[in-house]
């Protein structure tokens, strides 16, 4: 795994303990227990040491800006532990909170993961015939911007991140020049998104695009007729157990942020993780069909990432694989501003969701994968 990388820079902060943690001192609270199945640790297969040890490195290195980190193994809740930090609340001025299990955090673009659920959904429930369906039958209101080219692109290129549309989310987010910023403050961020000239072929090429997201989630709207959240709620959360979440608006426009406006609850970002784990059943229920979650999940993109050729990207999950121990094992991911992480490693029967702040910092690109690698994976033993 990428463990080299991440020592580079954060060798003063990831340097693993090797005294030993009493065990009750670790792992889920009683609380925890009216929403998850526990388990200590041991119970789940891990090196109780080293995985506790996880709250001594936070402790000493409040520079890394972890929030929260949940560590399901088996369907069990194994350990979290919470943070003080700073709350965006997306995109509001920052204000210190004292997480905890009850606190919700900013997902950023994790909510991009969760529109493919939805958008499944919609598919499994017939709303959407399928990801071959022209991006702009859902969009004949916009029928003007519709150039020739265009025609070509599908719900299946928004979903994969290569529709060709033009867009830019490398300058800073409050700078003009960032496309998505501009959605957000444009009077209709699908038309906006629409008016974007073709830069390369539909499904040519992949370009990181909030943009994609937000038409993806204008359609999940207009098919179902429901509001973004409010189709979340009936199709996805409800089912999950989830009660306490926010989806927020754009302050210009007031539509849902589909690309960013998900606030959960780490417990409930880890209901997710778990949901993709047992392929879209949960307690029993099928929820999203497996056929989604499969296809969701599989690699459709490589090749765009010359620092990690082993990345990939699925419908707006994101996949790699990589060594541990003597194992190459392969994982799927939802990834959001900041450090939020959620990752899913079906090899280990294992989800772990971190929030974090480090927001505009290049250090999030691989804090929050030191946590996964260094403790949480080294620790399994069984």
């Amino acid at each position: 795994m990428r463990s080299v990388l991440a020592a580079l820079f954060l060798g003063y902060a990831i340097t693993v303990p090797t005294w030993s943690v009493a065990a009750e001192t670790c792992g889920a609270s009683v609380a925890a227990q009216m929403e998850w199945p526990t388990a200590t640790p041991e119970q789940a297969g891990f090196d109780t040491a080293l995985l506790c040890s996880i709250d001594a490195t936070l402790d000493r290195s409040p520079q890394m800006k972890i929030h929260a980190v949940v560590v399901i193994r088996r369907g069990k809740l194994v350990y979290e532990t919470y943070r003080p930090g700073d709350d965006n609340e997306w995109r509001s001025q920052p204000r210190t909170m004292a997480y905890s299990a009850q606190v919700k955090h900013d997902m950023y673009s994790v909510s991009k993961s969760v529109v493919s659920l939805l958008a499944g959904i919609a598919i499994d429930r017939r709303h959407i015939a399928s990801v071959e369906e022209p991006l702009f039958a859902f969009y004949t209101d916009s029928a003007a911007l519709q150039e020739p080219r265009k025609v070509t692109i599908r719900l299946r290129h928004l979903l994969t991140m290569t529709s060709g549309l033009a867009w830019d989310e490398v300058a800073p987010y409050d700078d003009d020049r960032n496309d998505q910023f501009a959605m957000i403050r444009s009077v209709n961020p699908y038309r906006f998104v629409l008016a974007k000239p073709l830069q390369h072929e539909p499904g040519a090429r992949w370009n990181y695009s909030g943009g994609d997201t937000q038409l993806l989630g204008g359609i999940v709207q207009r098919t179902t007729r429901k509001f973004l959240a409010d189709f979340a709620k009936e199709a996805l959360f409800d089912p999950l157990g989830i009660t306490d979440f926010q989806w927020m608006k754009m302050p210009a426009n007031g539509e849902f942020a589909a690309d960013s406006g998900l606030r959960l609850r780490p417990r409930d970002m880890a209901k997710i993780g778990q949901l993709v784990l047992d392929k879209g059943m949960w307690n029993g229920r099928r929820i999203v069909s497996r056929e989604w979650i499969d296809e969701a999940t599989r690699t459709h993109v490589t090749g765009f990432n010359e620092d990690i050729p082993s990345l990939g990207y699925g419908y707006q999950w994101w996949t790699d694989h990589g060594k541990v121990g003597d194992r190459d094992i392969s994982w799927v991911s939802a990834q959001g501003h900041g450090g939020q992480r959620l990752y899913v490693v079906p090899a280990f029967d294992l989800v772990v969701a971190i929030a974090a702040g480090l927001y505009g910092e290049e250090s999030q690109d691989w804090v929050s994968f030191d946590i996964l690698d260094k403790f949480v994976l080294a620790a399994i033993r069984n």
